[in-house]
């Protein structure tokens, strides 16, 4: 579908201010979106001489183009979403958990042991929280780790590692979100750049290993420590007669299938590069993986009667239903985003207000953090904060002399959104890993929000140098050395 863009000047920006300010006042991200787009319309339809019953139908016009171009990878999403819900109920959890107790014997492991399956289980968040905690709560209960050290695991490791996996929900969400034809190969470039999820799996493993904590996690460790706790079995959470490759099987396959599937459609057995072949057409083979994870589950689950044909169904059906909120979210950007580039030009308003400031430019990704992270804390959603905001920071950085910037602007984007999501007490993350872990949900709030802020503050002094110097290494090492010796000074071991 064809639309013919409009210069409006400042009005131009109206919509993405509209739909911000309405969400950060009234925490309710999909209305403020809408009303955002269709304020978009309605501004364009003043200019080219519609009316109001033509704003609202070049509203669902756009939105249906934007469907329609992002088509695979609202498959993808439904079809990872399925194996997601099959392999939480298959008993492969509970397999793992009763295999890992026979394991762990210290608290250093099974913090370790917590950490690592956060990393492996990295398709998707709310699934990562609920099954790492589910699997992982009776062995940290036994050997004295407080539920709220627990919680900050899990959701340390859940959206900060999906948001830099290259197959996962969040990886092809935000694919969409930079371009249509090489976002997969542009958000594969801002992997360095997110410092914030980068510095947070540091800071698990650093507190794993050296058994240092401060602030409140500190006194929940020592309650934790001192108190007898009633050992948890996990028993009317999973079935006990899946097995542990159950559990790995479906997702190993998924993986595999997944990369093979973006070689396939790109053409890397008929001669492209692999590099050209995984960038030509990313969702479209991550659908063909996902696909393979759903059948790997089939095969596995159904011969051995860990569930009825129908119970098999019901999962797909149930997991499908789980994405149509982030989905809508989606849908709803997109189409912003459309309004803002193709019909009122954002992007011409916004490059000329840069071109004719004198900000300078290197500052820009330690401002893009900073902003993201506070409309993500206050909505306490990532995918609604860079879903707001990429399309933004893509105009700015198609001014003269802003393109180098894009690629750490859009890694401080990601970052900011992920910081806030990760300590608002309003984020689904933060209260499904309060769930996972079965921690009172303001206890893991009061808890985590510190070791948050710290890896915040790290990453802040990072995007300050990674704007000047274009490159994320010289950032990353520095980071490295204040975060490690942050914590080696204010962190204390856990008196027991």
């Amino acid at each position: 579908m064809e639309f013919t863009m409009i210069e409006t000047g400042w009005l131009s920006i109206l919509p993405p201010l509209i739909a911000i300010m309405l969400a950060l006042i009234t925490k309710e991200v999909y209305s403020s979106l809408f009303i955002g787009v269709f304020s978009g319309m309605i501004i364009y339809t003043v200019f080219s001489g519609g009316t109001l019953i033509s704003a609202a139908a070049l509203t669902f016009d756009m939105m249906s183009s934007k469907i329609a171009d992002n088509a695979y990878m609202i498959i993808f999403l439904a079809l990872l979403w399925a194996v997601v819900k099959l392999v939480s109920e298959s008993g492969g959890s509970y397999a793992y958990g009763v295999w890992a107790g026979s394991k762990i014997k210290n608290k250093r492991a099974a913090a370790f042991a917590t950490s690592l399956l956060g990393i492996l289980i990295f398709i998707d968040d709310g699934f990562n929280c609920l099954t790492v905690g589910t699997v992982m709560r009776p062995i940290t209960d036994r050997l004295k780790i407080s539920r709220e050290k627990l919680a900050y695991i899990i959701d340390a490791t859940a959206a900060p590692v999906c948001i830099i996996a290259p197959v996962s929900s969040w990886a092809v969400a935000v694919a969409s979100e930079v371009s249509e034809t090489n976002g997969f190969h542009i958000f594969l470039s801002t992997i360095p750049f997110n410092f914030y999820a980068l510095m947070t799996i540091l800071m698990v493993f650093l507190i794993s290993f050296t058994g240092r904590d401060f602030g409140p996690m500190k006194k929940a460790e020592e309650l934790a420590a001192s108190e007898k706790r009633a050992q948890t079995d996990g028993e009317s959470e999973n079935k006990k007669n899946g097995k542990v490759i159950d559990l790995v099987l479906p997702i190993v396959t998924l993986v595999i299938c997944a990369i093979l599937g973006m070689a396939y459609v790109g053409g890397f057995f008929e001669g492209t590069s692999f590099s050209e072949a995984i960038g030509y057409n990313p969702t479209a083979g991550l659908s063909l993986g996902a696909f393979a994870g759903l059948i790997c589950a089939m095969l596995l689950y159904l011969p051995r009667r860990l569930m009825k044909p129908k119970e098999f169904i019901d999962c797909i059906v149930g997991g499908i239903g789980n994405i149509v909120p982030p989905m809508l979210i989606l849908i709803l950007s997109w189409t912003l985003g459309g309004v803002c580039r193709q019909l009122i030009g954002t992007g011409v308003f916004i490059s000329g207000f840069v071109e004719s400031s004198n900000l300078p430019l290197g500052l820009l990704p330690f401002l893009i953090f900073v902003i993201a992270a506070i409309m993500s804390f206050s909505m306490g959603t990532s995918w609604g904060t860079f879903g707001m905001l990429i399309p933004i920071i893509t105009m700015i950085c198609e001014t003269d002399g802003a393109g180098a910037l894009l690629i750490p602007a859009l890694g401080a984007t990601l970052a900011g959104s992920v910081y806030g999501d990760h300590c608002s007490p309003i984020s689904d993350t933060t209260i499904l890993a309060s769930t996972g872990a079965d921690c009172k949900h303001i206890r893991h709030v009061e808890t985590q929000l510190p070791y948050a802020t710290l890896t915040a503050v790290v990453c802040a002094v990072g995007y300050l140098i990674a704007g000047f110097m274009l490159s994320p290494w010289i950032a990353l090492a520095v980071q490295t050395v204040l975060m490690i010796g942050t914590i080696m000074v204010i962190g204390k071991k856990t008196a027991v």
